[in-house]
Formats: C-alpha cells, sequence, structure tokens
C-alpha cells in the first residue's frame, strides 16, 4: 500500500504544481497584455506617424508638446490609461473634460483628433487613443530633448467617463506633499515615480490662478510663500498683479522653457518652482523627495532614465486589454453614438 499511496500524493503534488504554473501564468500574461511591439504586425509605423504630427503641431505651438503629456498623465489617475478624459459630454457621459483639474486647463484635443485621423488613414480601426496619448506622451518628450523609452501598447478604449473621479483623483497644484504622495500611491506609483513625473514640469506654461496665492496671501497668512525666491516673486508678481487675469501664462521653467531636461530640479534647489506642489518636493523638510531631487539635479541621466521607467509604470495603470472596451473610430465619443 505504502508505494500506491506514494504514487498517489505525488500525482496530485503535481497537478497542484501544475495548476500553480498555469495560475502564476494566466497572472502573468494579464500583466503582460501591454507590449511594445502590439502594432508591430497590424501597424507598424504609428509611432513614426503620431511623431510627424506632434513635429507639425510644434511649428506653430511651442506648447504643445507639454499640453500633450499631461493629457496622458490625466487620463492615466482616472480610472487609469482608458481615454476616457478624451470623450465629450453626452446625455449619459458627463464629460471629464469639464472637471476642475481639467476645465479651461487641458489642451491639445484637436492634435490628438489630427493623430487619430492620421492613424486611420494608415491602419483603419487598430489603434487605441489611449495608446495614442501614451505613443503623443513619448514623442512630446523626445522630440523636446528628452528620453525616449519603448511605449507599451495594447490598451483599449473606455465606454464611459468618471467625471467625479477626475475632480478627487488628479493631484492638485494646491496640495501639500503628503496628499500627493497618496494620490500617486493610489495608483501604484512610489516616491521616485513621483519626483520623477512632476518634473514634466520642466517644459510649458501654468496661468497665474495656479500660482498666484502663493505670491500674495499664501494659506491665509497675508504675506507670499516663504519659500519662493525673492527675485523671482518680484518677476511673477510682474506677470500675475494682485487683481489681474488668472488666466495669464506663464513659463514653469523659467530657465529653458520649452527644452525637456533636469533644469526643473536646479530650480527647485534656488527655490524657483512655480507651483506649491513643485517647491514643496524640495521644501518640505525632511521628505523622502529632497534627496531625489538633489540626485536628478546633479545627474540629468539618472532623471531620464527614471522619468522613462516612471512613464511606463504611470502607463500601466489599469489598462483595459483583450475584449473590454472598444477601439474608438473617433476619440471623442464612443462608437455608435
Amino acid at each position: 500500500m505504502a508505494p500506491r499511496s506514494f504514487s498517489s500524493s505525488s500525482s496530485s503534488s503535481s497537478s497542484i504544481l501544475a495548476a500553480t504554473i498555469c495560475l502564476a501564468f494566466i497572472l502573468h500574461q494579464a500583466q503582460a497584455q501591454l507590449s511594445a511591439t502590439f502594432y508591430a504586425t497590424t501597424c507598424p509605423n504609428v509611432s513614426t506617424i503620431v511623431s510627424n504630427v506632434i513635429q507639425q503641431a510644434l511649428q506653430s505651438d511651442t506648447r504643445i508638446a507639454a499640453s500633450l503629456i499631461r493629457l496622458h498623465f490625466h487620463d492615466c489617475f482616472v480610472n487609469g490609461c482608458d481615454a476616457s478624459l478624451l470623450l465629450d459630454g453626452s446625455s449619459t457621459i458627463q464629460s471629464e473634460k469639464n472637471a476642475g483639474p481639467n476645465v479651461n486647463s487641458t489642451r491639445g484635443f484637436d492634435v490628438v483628433d489630427n493623430i487619430k485621423t492620421a492613424v486611420e488613414n494608415a491602419c483603419a480601426g487598430v489603434v487605441s487613443c489611449a495608446d495614442i496619448l501614451a505613443l503623443a506622451a513619448e514623442s512630446s518628450v523626445s522630440l523636446s530633448g528628452g528620453p525616449s523609452w519603448s511605449v507599451l501598447l495594447g490598451r483599449r478604449d473606455s465606454l464611459t467617463a468618471n467625471q467625479g473621479g477626475a475632480n478627487t483623483s488628479i493631484p492638485s497644484p494646491f496640495e501639500g506633499l503628503n496628499n500627493i504622495t497618496s494620490k500617486f500611491s493610489a495608483v501604484g506609483l512610489n516616491t521616485t515615480d513621483l519626483v520623477a513625473l512632476s518634473a514634466a514640469h520642466t517644459f510649458g506654461r501654468a496661468q497665474c490662478r495656479v500660482f498666484s496665492n502663493r505670491l500674495y496671501n499664501f494659506s491665509g497668512t497675508g504675506n507670499p510663500d516663504p519659500t519662493l525666491n525673492t527675485s523671482y516673486l518680484a518677476t511673477l508678481q510682474q506677470i500675475c498683479p494682485q487683481n489681474g487675469s488668472g488666466t495669464t501664462l506663464t513659463n514653469l521653467d523659467p530657465t529653458t522653457p520649452d527644452a525637456f531636461d533636469n533644469n526643473y530640479f536646479t530650480n527647485l534647489q534656488n527655490n524657483q518652482g512655480l507651483l506649491q506642489s513643485d517647491q514643496e518636493l524640495f521644501s518640505t523638510s525632511g521628505a523622502a523627495t529632497v534627496s531625489i531631487v538633489n540626485n536628478f539635479a546633479s545627474s540629468q541621466t539618472a532623471f531620464f532614465q527614471s522619468f522613462a521607467q516612471s512613464m511606463i509604470n504611470m502607463g500601466n495603470i489599469s489598462p483595459l486589454t483583450g475584449s473590454s472596451g472598444e477601439i474608438r473610430s473617433d476619440c471623442k465619443k464612443v462608437n455608435g453614438s
């Protein structure tokens, strides 16, 4: 009886092992559905098509690169990277475009539509709007002097939007470091991701209304933010007078406003971060972010490597894959609507 018993338990152990391996494989497949070669046979030139449209747009709009990466960021933080941000409002959809962080602020939707048209002309019904946002973010950075990376692809587009989620989940320029860290953590991003991705503010513009509180009445003190460099403060007060227009634009990076580089971090070291959420990365005493800022300020290579990895990490937030969602033919609306 002993040998038979051994054989039976051995075969049952083998079955359990096989089932475990199978389950691990299925889980790995679920995580690995995004792939850099997803369109290798169905739309091999998609990256070039995206890049060409952005290059054209940059000729007349130097801000567009920063605007496009922001769309990807604001999309991914709400229900994952599913192009829900791109949907216009309808009888059944409350558009994320009208959420507080996006209204009168996010831009570049016309360029996304131009990219989609160009991609559809080459490979109809194949490439999702969510993947277009991910590809556009990479092209925008690399065309502005930043790093390149292999964009993982295979996301599908959502059938709905989440305006409420956009109002609560997207980090705000007025928030303290603890709150912002929590919002990153909620989508699986760590402190290094937070510091690296914040440096997308190395190019682009911001409206006076998102930092004017730092210039005149910070946290109800009746005084400017004490972490603001005094000469930079004087410059900003001229651009944004106390009762002036809240929509006046200024450069997020006063040193190299349209280049993607690590000057963002030296600006923070010089107390020249434009937004409260930027400067707090360096000026919050004892914060884990300070040493990361110093590292990236001293090594653009280290920053570029981390930024590329953090963009991949962000692009992996809860994508729709397989048969979930759809491939929208028009990024602004669900198919058949």
